[in-house]
């Protein structure tokens, strides 16, 4: 079966589950599903304002166009099934959903990109196991692949006649690259949370792939 290029919802359900449902930090599949839903529910209540120059309003996180409303088909593309992989990725990290959806929707346009670019890449050659141990090092992360990239999102307290939390978002290629951001372009006193999107990117594919969308009207 050829990949699609667009994923009913069922779809996008039904892949991320299998990935994530009985891990440490997502333990079942009926509360990932209500994960995902307040998600897209959060992303839909935001609404978006597409002139504006300010990503926060411009783009939806979760949804390429207009957000459908309820009971309307939904199609999400690759990259957008990835997207809400990668915010319940930040949910189990401690972050607020309603912080988790406006750092997607800043992100977007870049990880859109990079997502584009990892999928591009040949995953015998990503993947390949001797490849991959000869690239361990004392101080590296375990990574499980050739060229890692990382989503960095570093919060810190800013004193500026007013005290407020400031945030930064990178997407790095590469462990140096990675640790570049954080000690050297970021203040002292930086907390970071940094995802590996690779492995991610990858094997959602793979499990999009075996999915079947479901018929209207019919629950999955």
């Amino acid at each position: 079966m050829g990949y699609q290029s667009a994923f009913k919802r069922n779809q996008v359900e039904q892949a991320i589950i299998t990935m994530l449902a009985g891990t440490e930090r997502q333990p079942d599949g009926p509360n990932l599903r209500v994960r995902l839903k307040r998600l897209l529910d959060a992303d839909r209540g935001l609404g978006r304002v597409p002139k504006s120059k300010d990503p926060e309003r411009a783009s939806y996180a979760f949804y390429s166009d207009e957000a459908p409303g309820i009971g309307v088909e939904v199609w999400f593309s690759s990259y957008e099934a990835f997207a809400l992989l990668i915010a319940l990725r930040l949910l189990a990290h401690g972050w607020p959903q309603g912080t988790v959806v406006l750092v997607m929707r800043k992100v977007r346009r870049k990880l859109e990109a990079e997502h584009r670019r990892i999928l591009a890449q040949d995953p015998s050659q990503l993947f390949d196991a001797q490849k991959v141990l000869g690239q361990a090092a004392e101080g590296k992360i375990g990574v499980g692949n050739t060229a890692p990239v990382f989503l960095a999102i570093a919060s810190w307290e800013k004193f500026d006649g007013a005290h407020r939390q400031a945030q930064a978002f990178a997407i790095r290629r590469g462990q140096d690259d990675l640790m570049r951001f954080i000690i050297k372009e970021m203040p002292v006193g930086t907390a970071t949370t940094s995802l590996e999107l690779v492995n991610s990117a990858h094997l959602l594919k793979q499990h999009l792939g075996k999915t079947q969308p479901s018929r209207r009207g019919r629950g999955t």
